[in-house]
């Protein structure tokens, strides 16, 4: 009658290496989540006490203190919602990624419009974001284009660069 249940015993049998590896994971996230500021680390499902301890952390002055506050955050990260927190920073990964992908964009209909001597980039511009003023737009470009042709200080194309990343970023 041998009624052993191996189901019925938690996983305490890690050895102390894997113990110290799965802190020193909960410490880099940990690492990972002081990169953000203050509004932005609210978006994330933490308690007050890991809050307090990030905090903590940032007056911290001495690396031997920071040492401790850190293993600090590594214990009370293991009671926090790892798959929250994950789920976060892939929000922000895909937010990074999209406005990466509009500057890009703005970028390469700059420099088609500055190296357009025919309208047919600006018109081709205005046809796929008709929200956006095409007198403004022609006459940044304009400005922008004699500004390049004088070799001035390219501030004229820096504000061209910023509308047309305002427009591509509309929804």
């Amino acid at each position: 009658m041998n009624d052993f249940d191996p189901n019925e015993f938690e996983e305490t049998d890690k050895s102390k290496s894997q113990r110290k590896r799965e802190m020193t994971a909960l410490q880099d996230l940990g690492r990972q989540l002081m990169d953000f500021n203050d509004q932005q680390l609210a978006q994330f499902p933490l308690t007050e006490d890991l809050r307090k301890a990030f905090r903590d952390y940032k007056r911290i002055k001495s690396n031997e203190a920071k040492r401790r506050q850190m293993q600090y955050i590594g214990k009370l990260m293991r009671s926090e919602d790892h798959e929250g927190i994950e789920a976060v920073f892939e929000r922000f990964a895909a937010e990074r990624h999209l406005s990466v992908q509009q500057e890009h964009l703005a970028e390469s209909w700059r420099e088609r419009l500055l190296e357009d001597d025919t309208g047919d980039q600006l018109t081709a511009f205005v046809d796929e974001y008709p929200q956006c003023d095409r007198q403004e737009l022609r006459n940044l470009v304009r400005s922008a284009a004699q500004e390049r042709k004088a070799g001035k200080p390219p501030a004229q194309a820096r504000k061209l660069f910023r509308l047309l990343r305002e427009i591509v970023s509309e929804p």
